[in-house]
């Protein structure tokens, strides 16, 4: 397993790698001997893609031993870059299709061109996707677009919010133990 690297991906606006649950997956997921990167993105108020999909490339580099974890605008910097680059997964954290007619969302980039659903299956060997019905900022019925367009492995909550940033969330064990089971899986068919 430790071949395996994990890249934490925060949504836009976040200062630090130790917002919410980040902290409490990294030393979880480090627990099971995966190496997990947390790094500090740059242009953090907008997350625009000119500079998060270079600097995802730039850590990832050819190694498609990686899993993304992205949360808000991370899930949609991890959908954009699954488009170009084989990957062995991703978590998608209040992942979205759309701008939501946001003007932060529609400077960001990821949402100027069409969505390439069968490459981004195709370049991985699983998704798993959380939303929840309450989230104030992420309509219930992107989340289940996404789900739809990815036949992702999804987990639907009525009382997560956003999953950190409405309400600080200090753990997310739901998410642990889904890539766990992933991981697992992956080990046991290569042994």
């Amino acid at each position: 397993m430790s071949t395996m690297k994990v890249i934490l991906i925060p949504g836009n606006g976040y200062s630090s790698p130790e917002d919410n649950w980040l902290p409490y997956v990294k030393v979880k997921l480090e627990n099971l001997g995966l190496h997990v990167l947390s790094p500090q993105f740059p242009d953090a108020p907008l997350a625009r893609e000119k500079y998060w999909i270079p600097f995802l490339e730039n850590i990832v580099k050819d190694d498609v031993e990686t899993i993304l974890i992205g949360h808000s605008t991370g899930a949609i910097a991890a959908m954009r870059f699954a488009e170009t680059h084989k990957i062995i997964g991703s978590v998608l954290v209040g992942a979205y299709v759309t701008d939501l007619g946001m003007e932060s969302e529609k400077l960001s980039g990821y949402f100027d061109r069409p969505w390439q659903w069968d490459t981004i299956k195709n370049n991985q060997s699983f998704i798993l996707q959380f939303a929840s019905v309450d989230d104030p900022w992420i309509p219930i019925e992107e989340a289940r677009a996404v789900h739809e367009f990815l036949k992702t492995d999804y987990f639907e909550f009525t009382d997560m919010g956003h999953f950190g940033g409405d309400c600080y969330r200090a753990e997310f064990p739901e998410l642990v133990d889904a890539v766990t089971k992933k991981v697992s899986l992956m080990y046991d068919k290569n042994q």
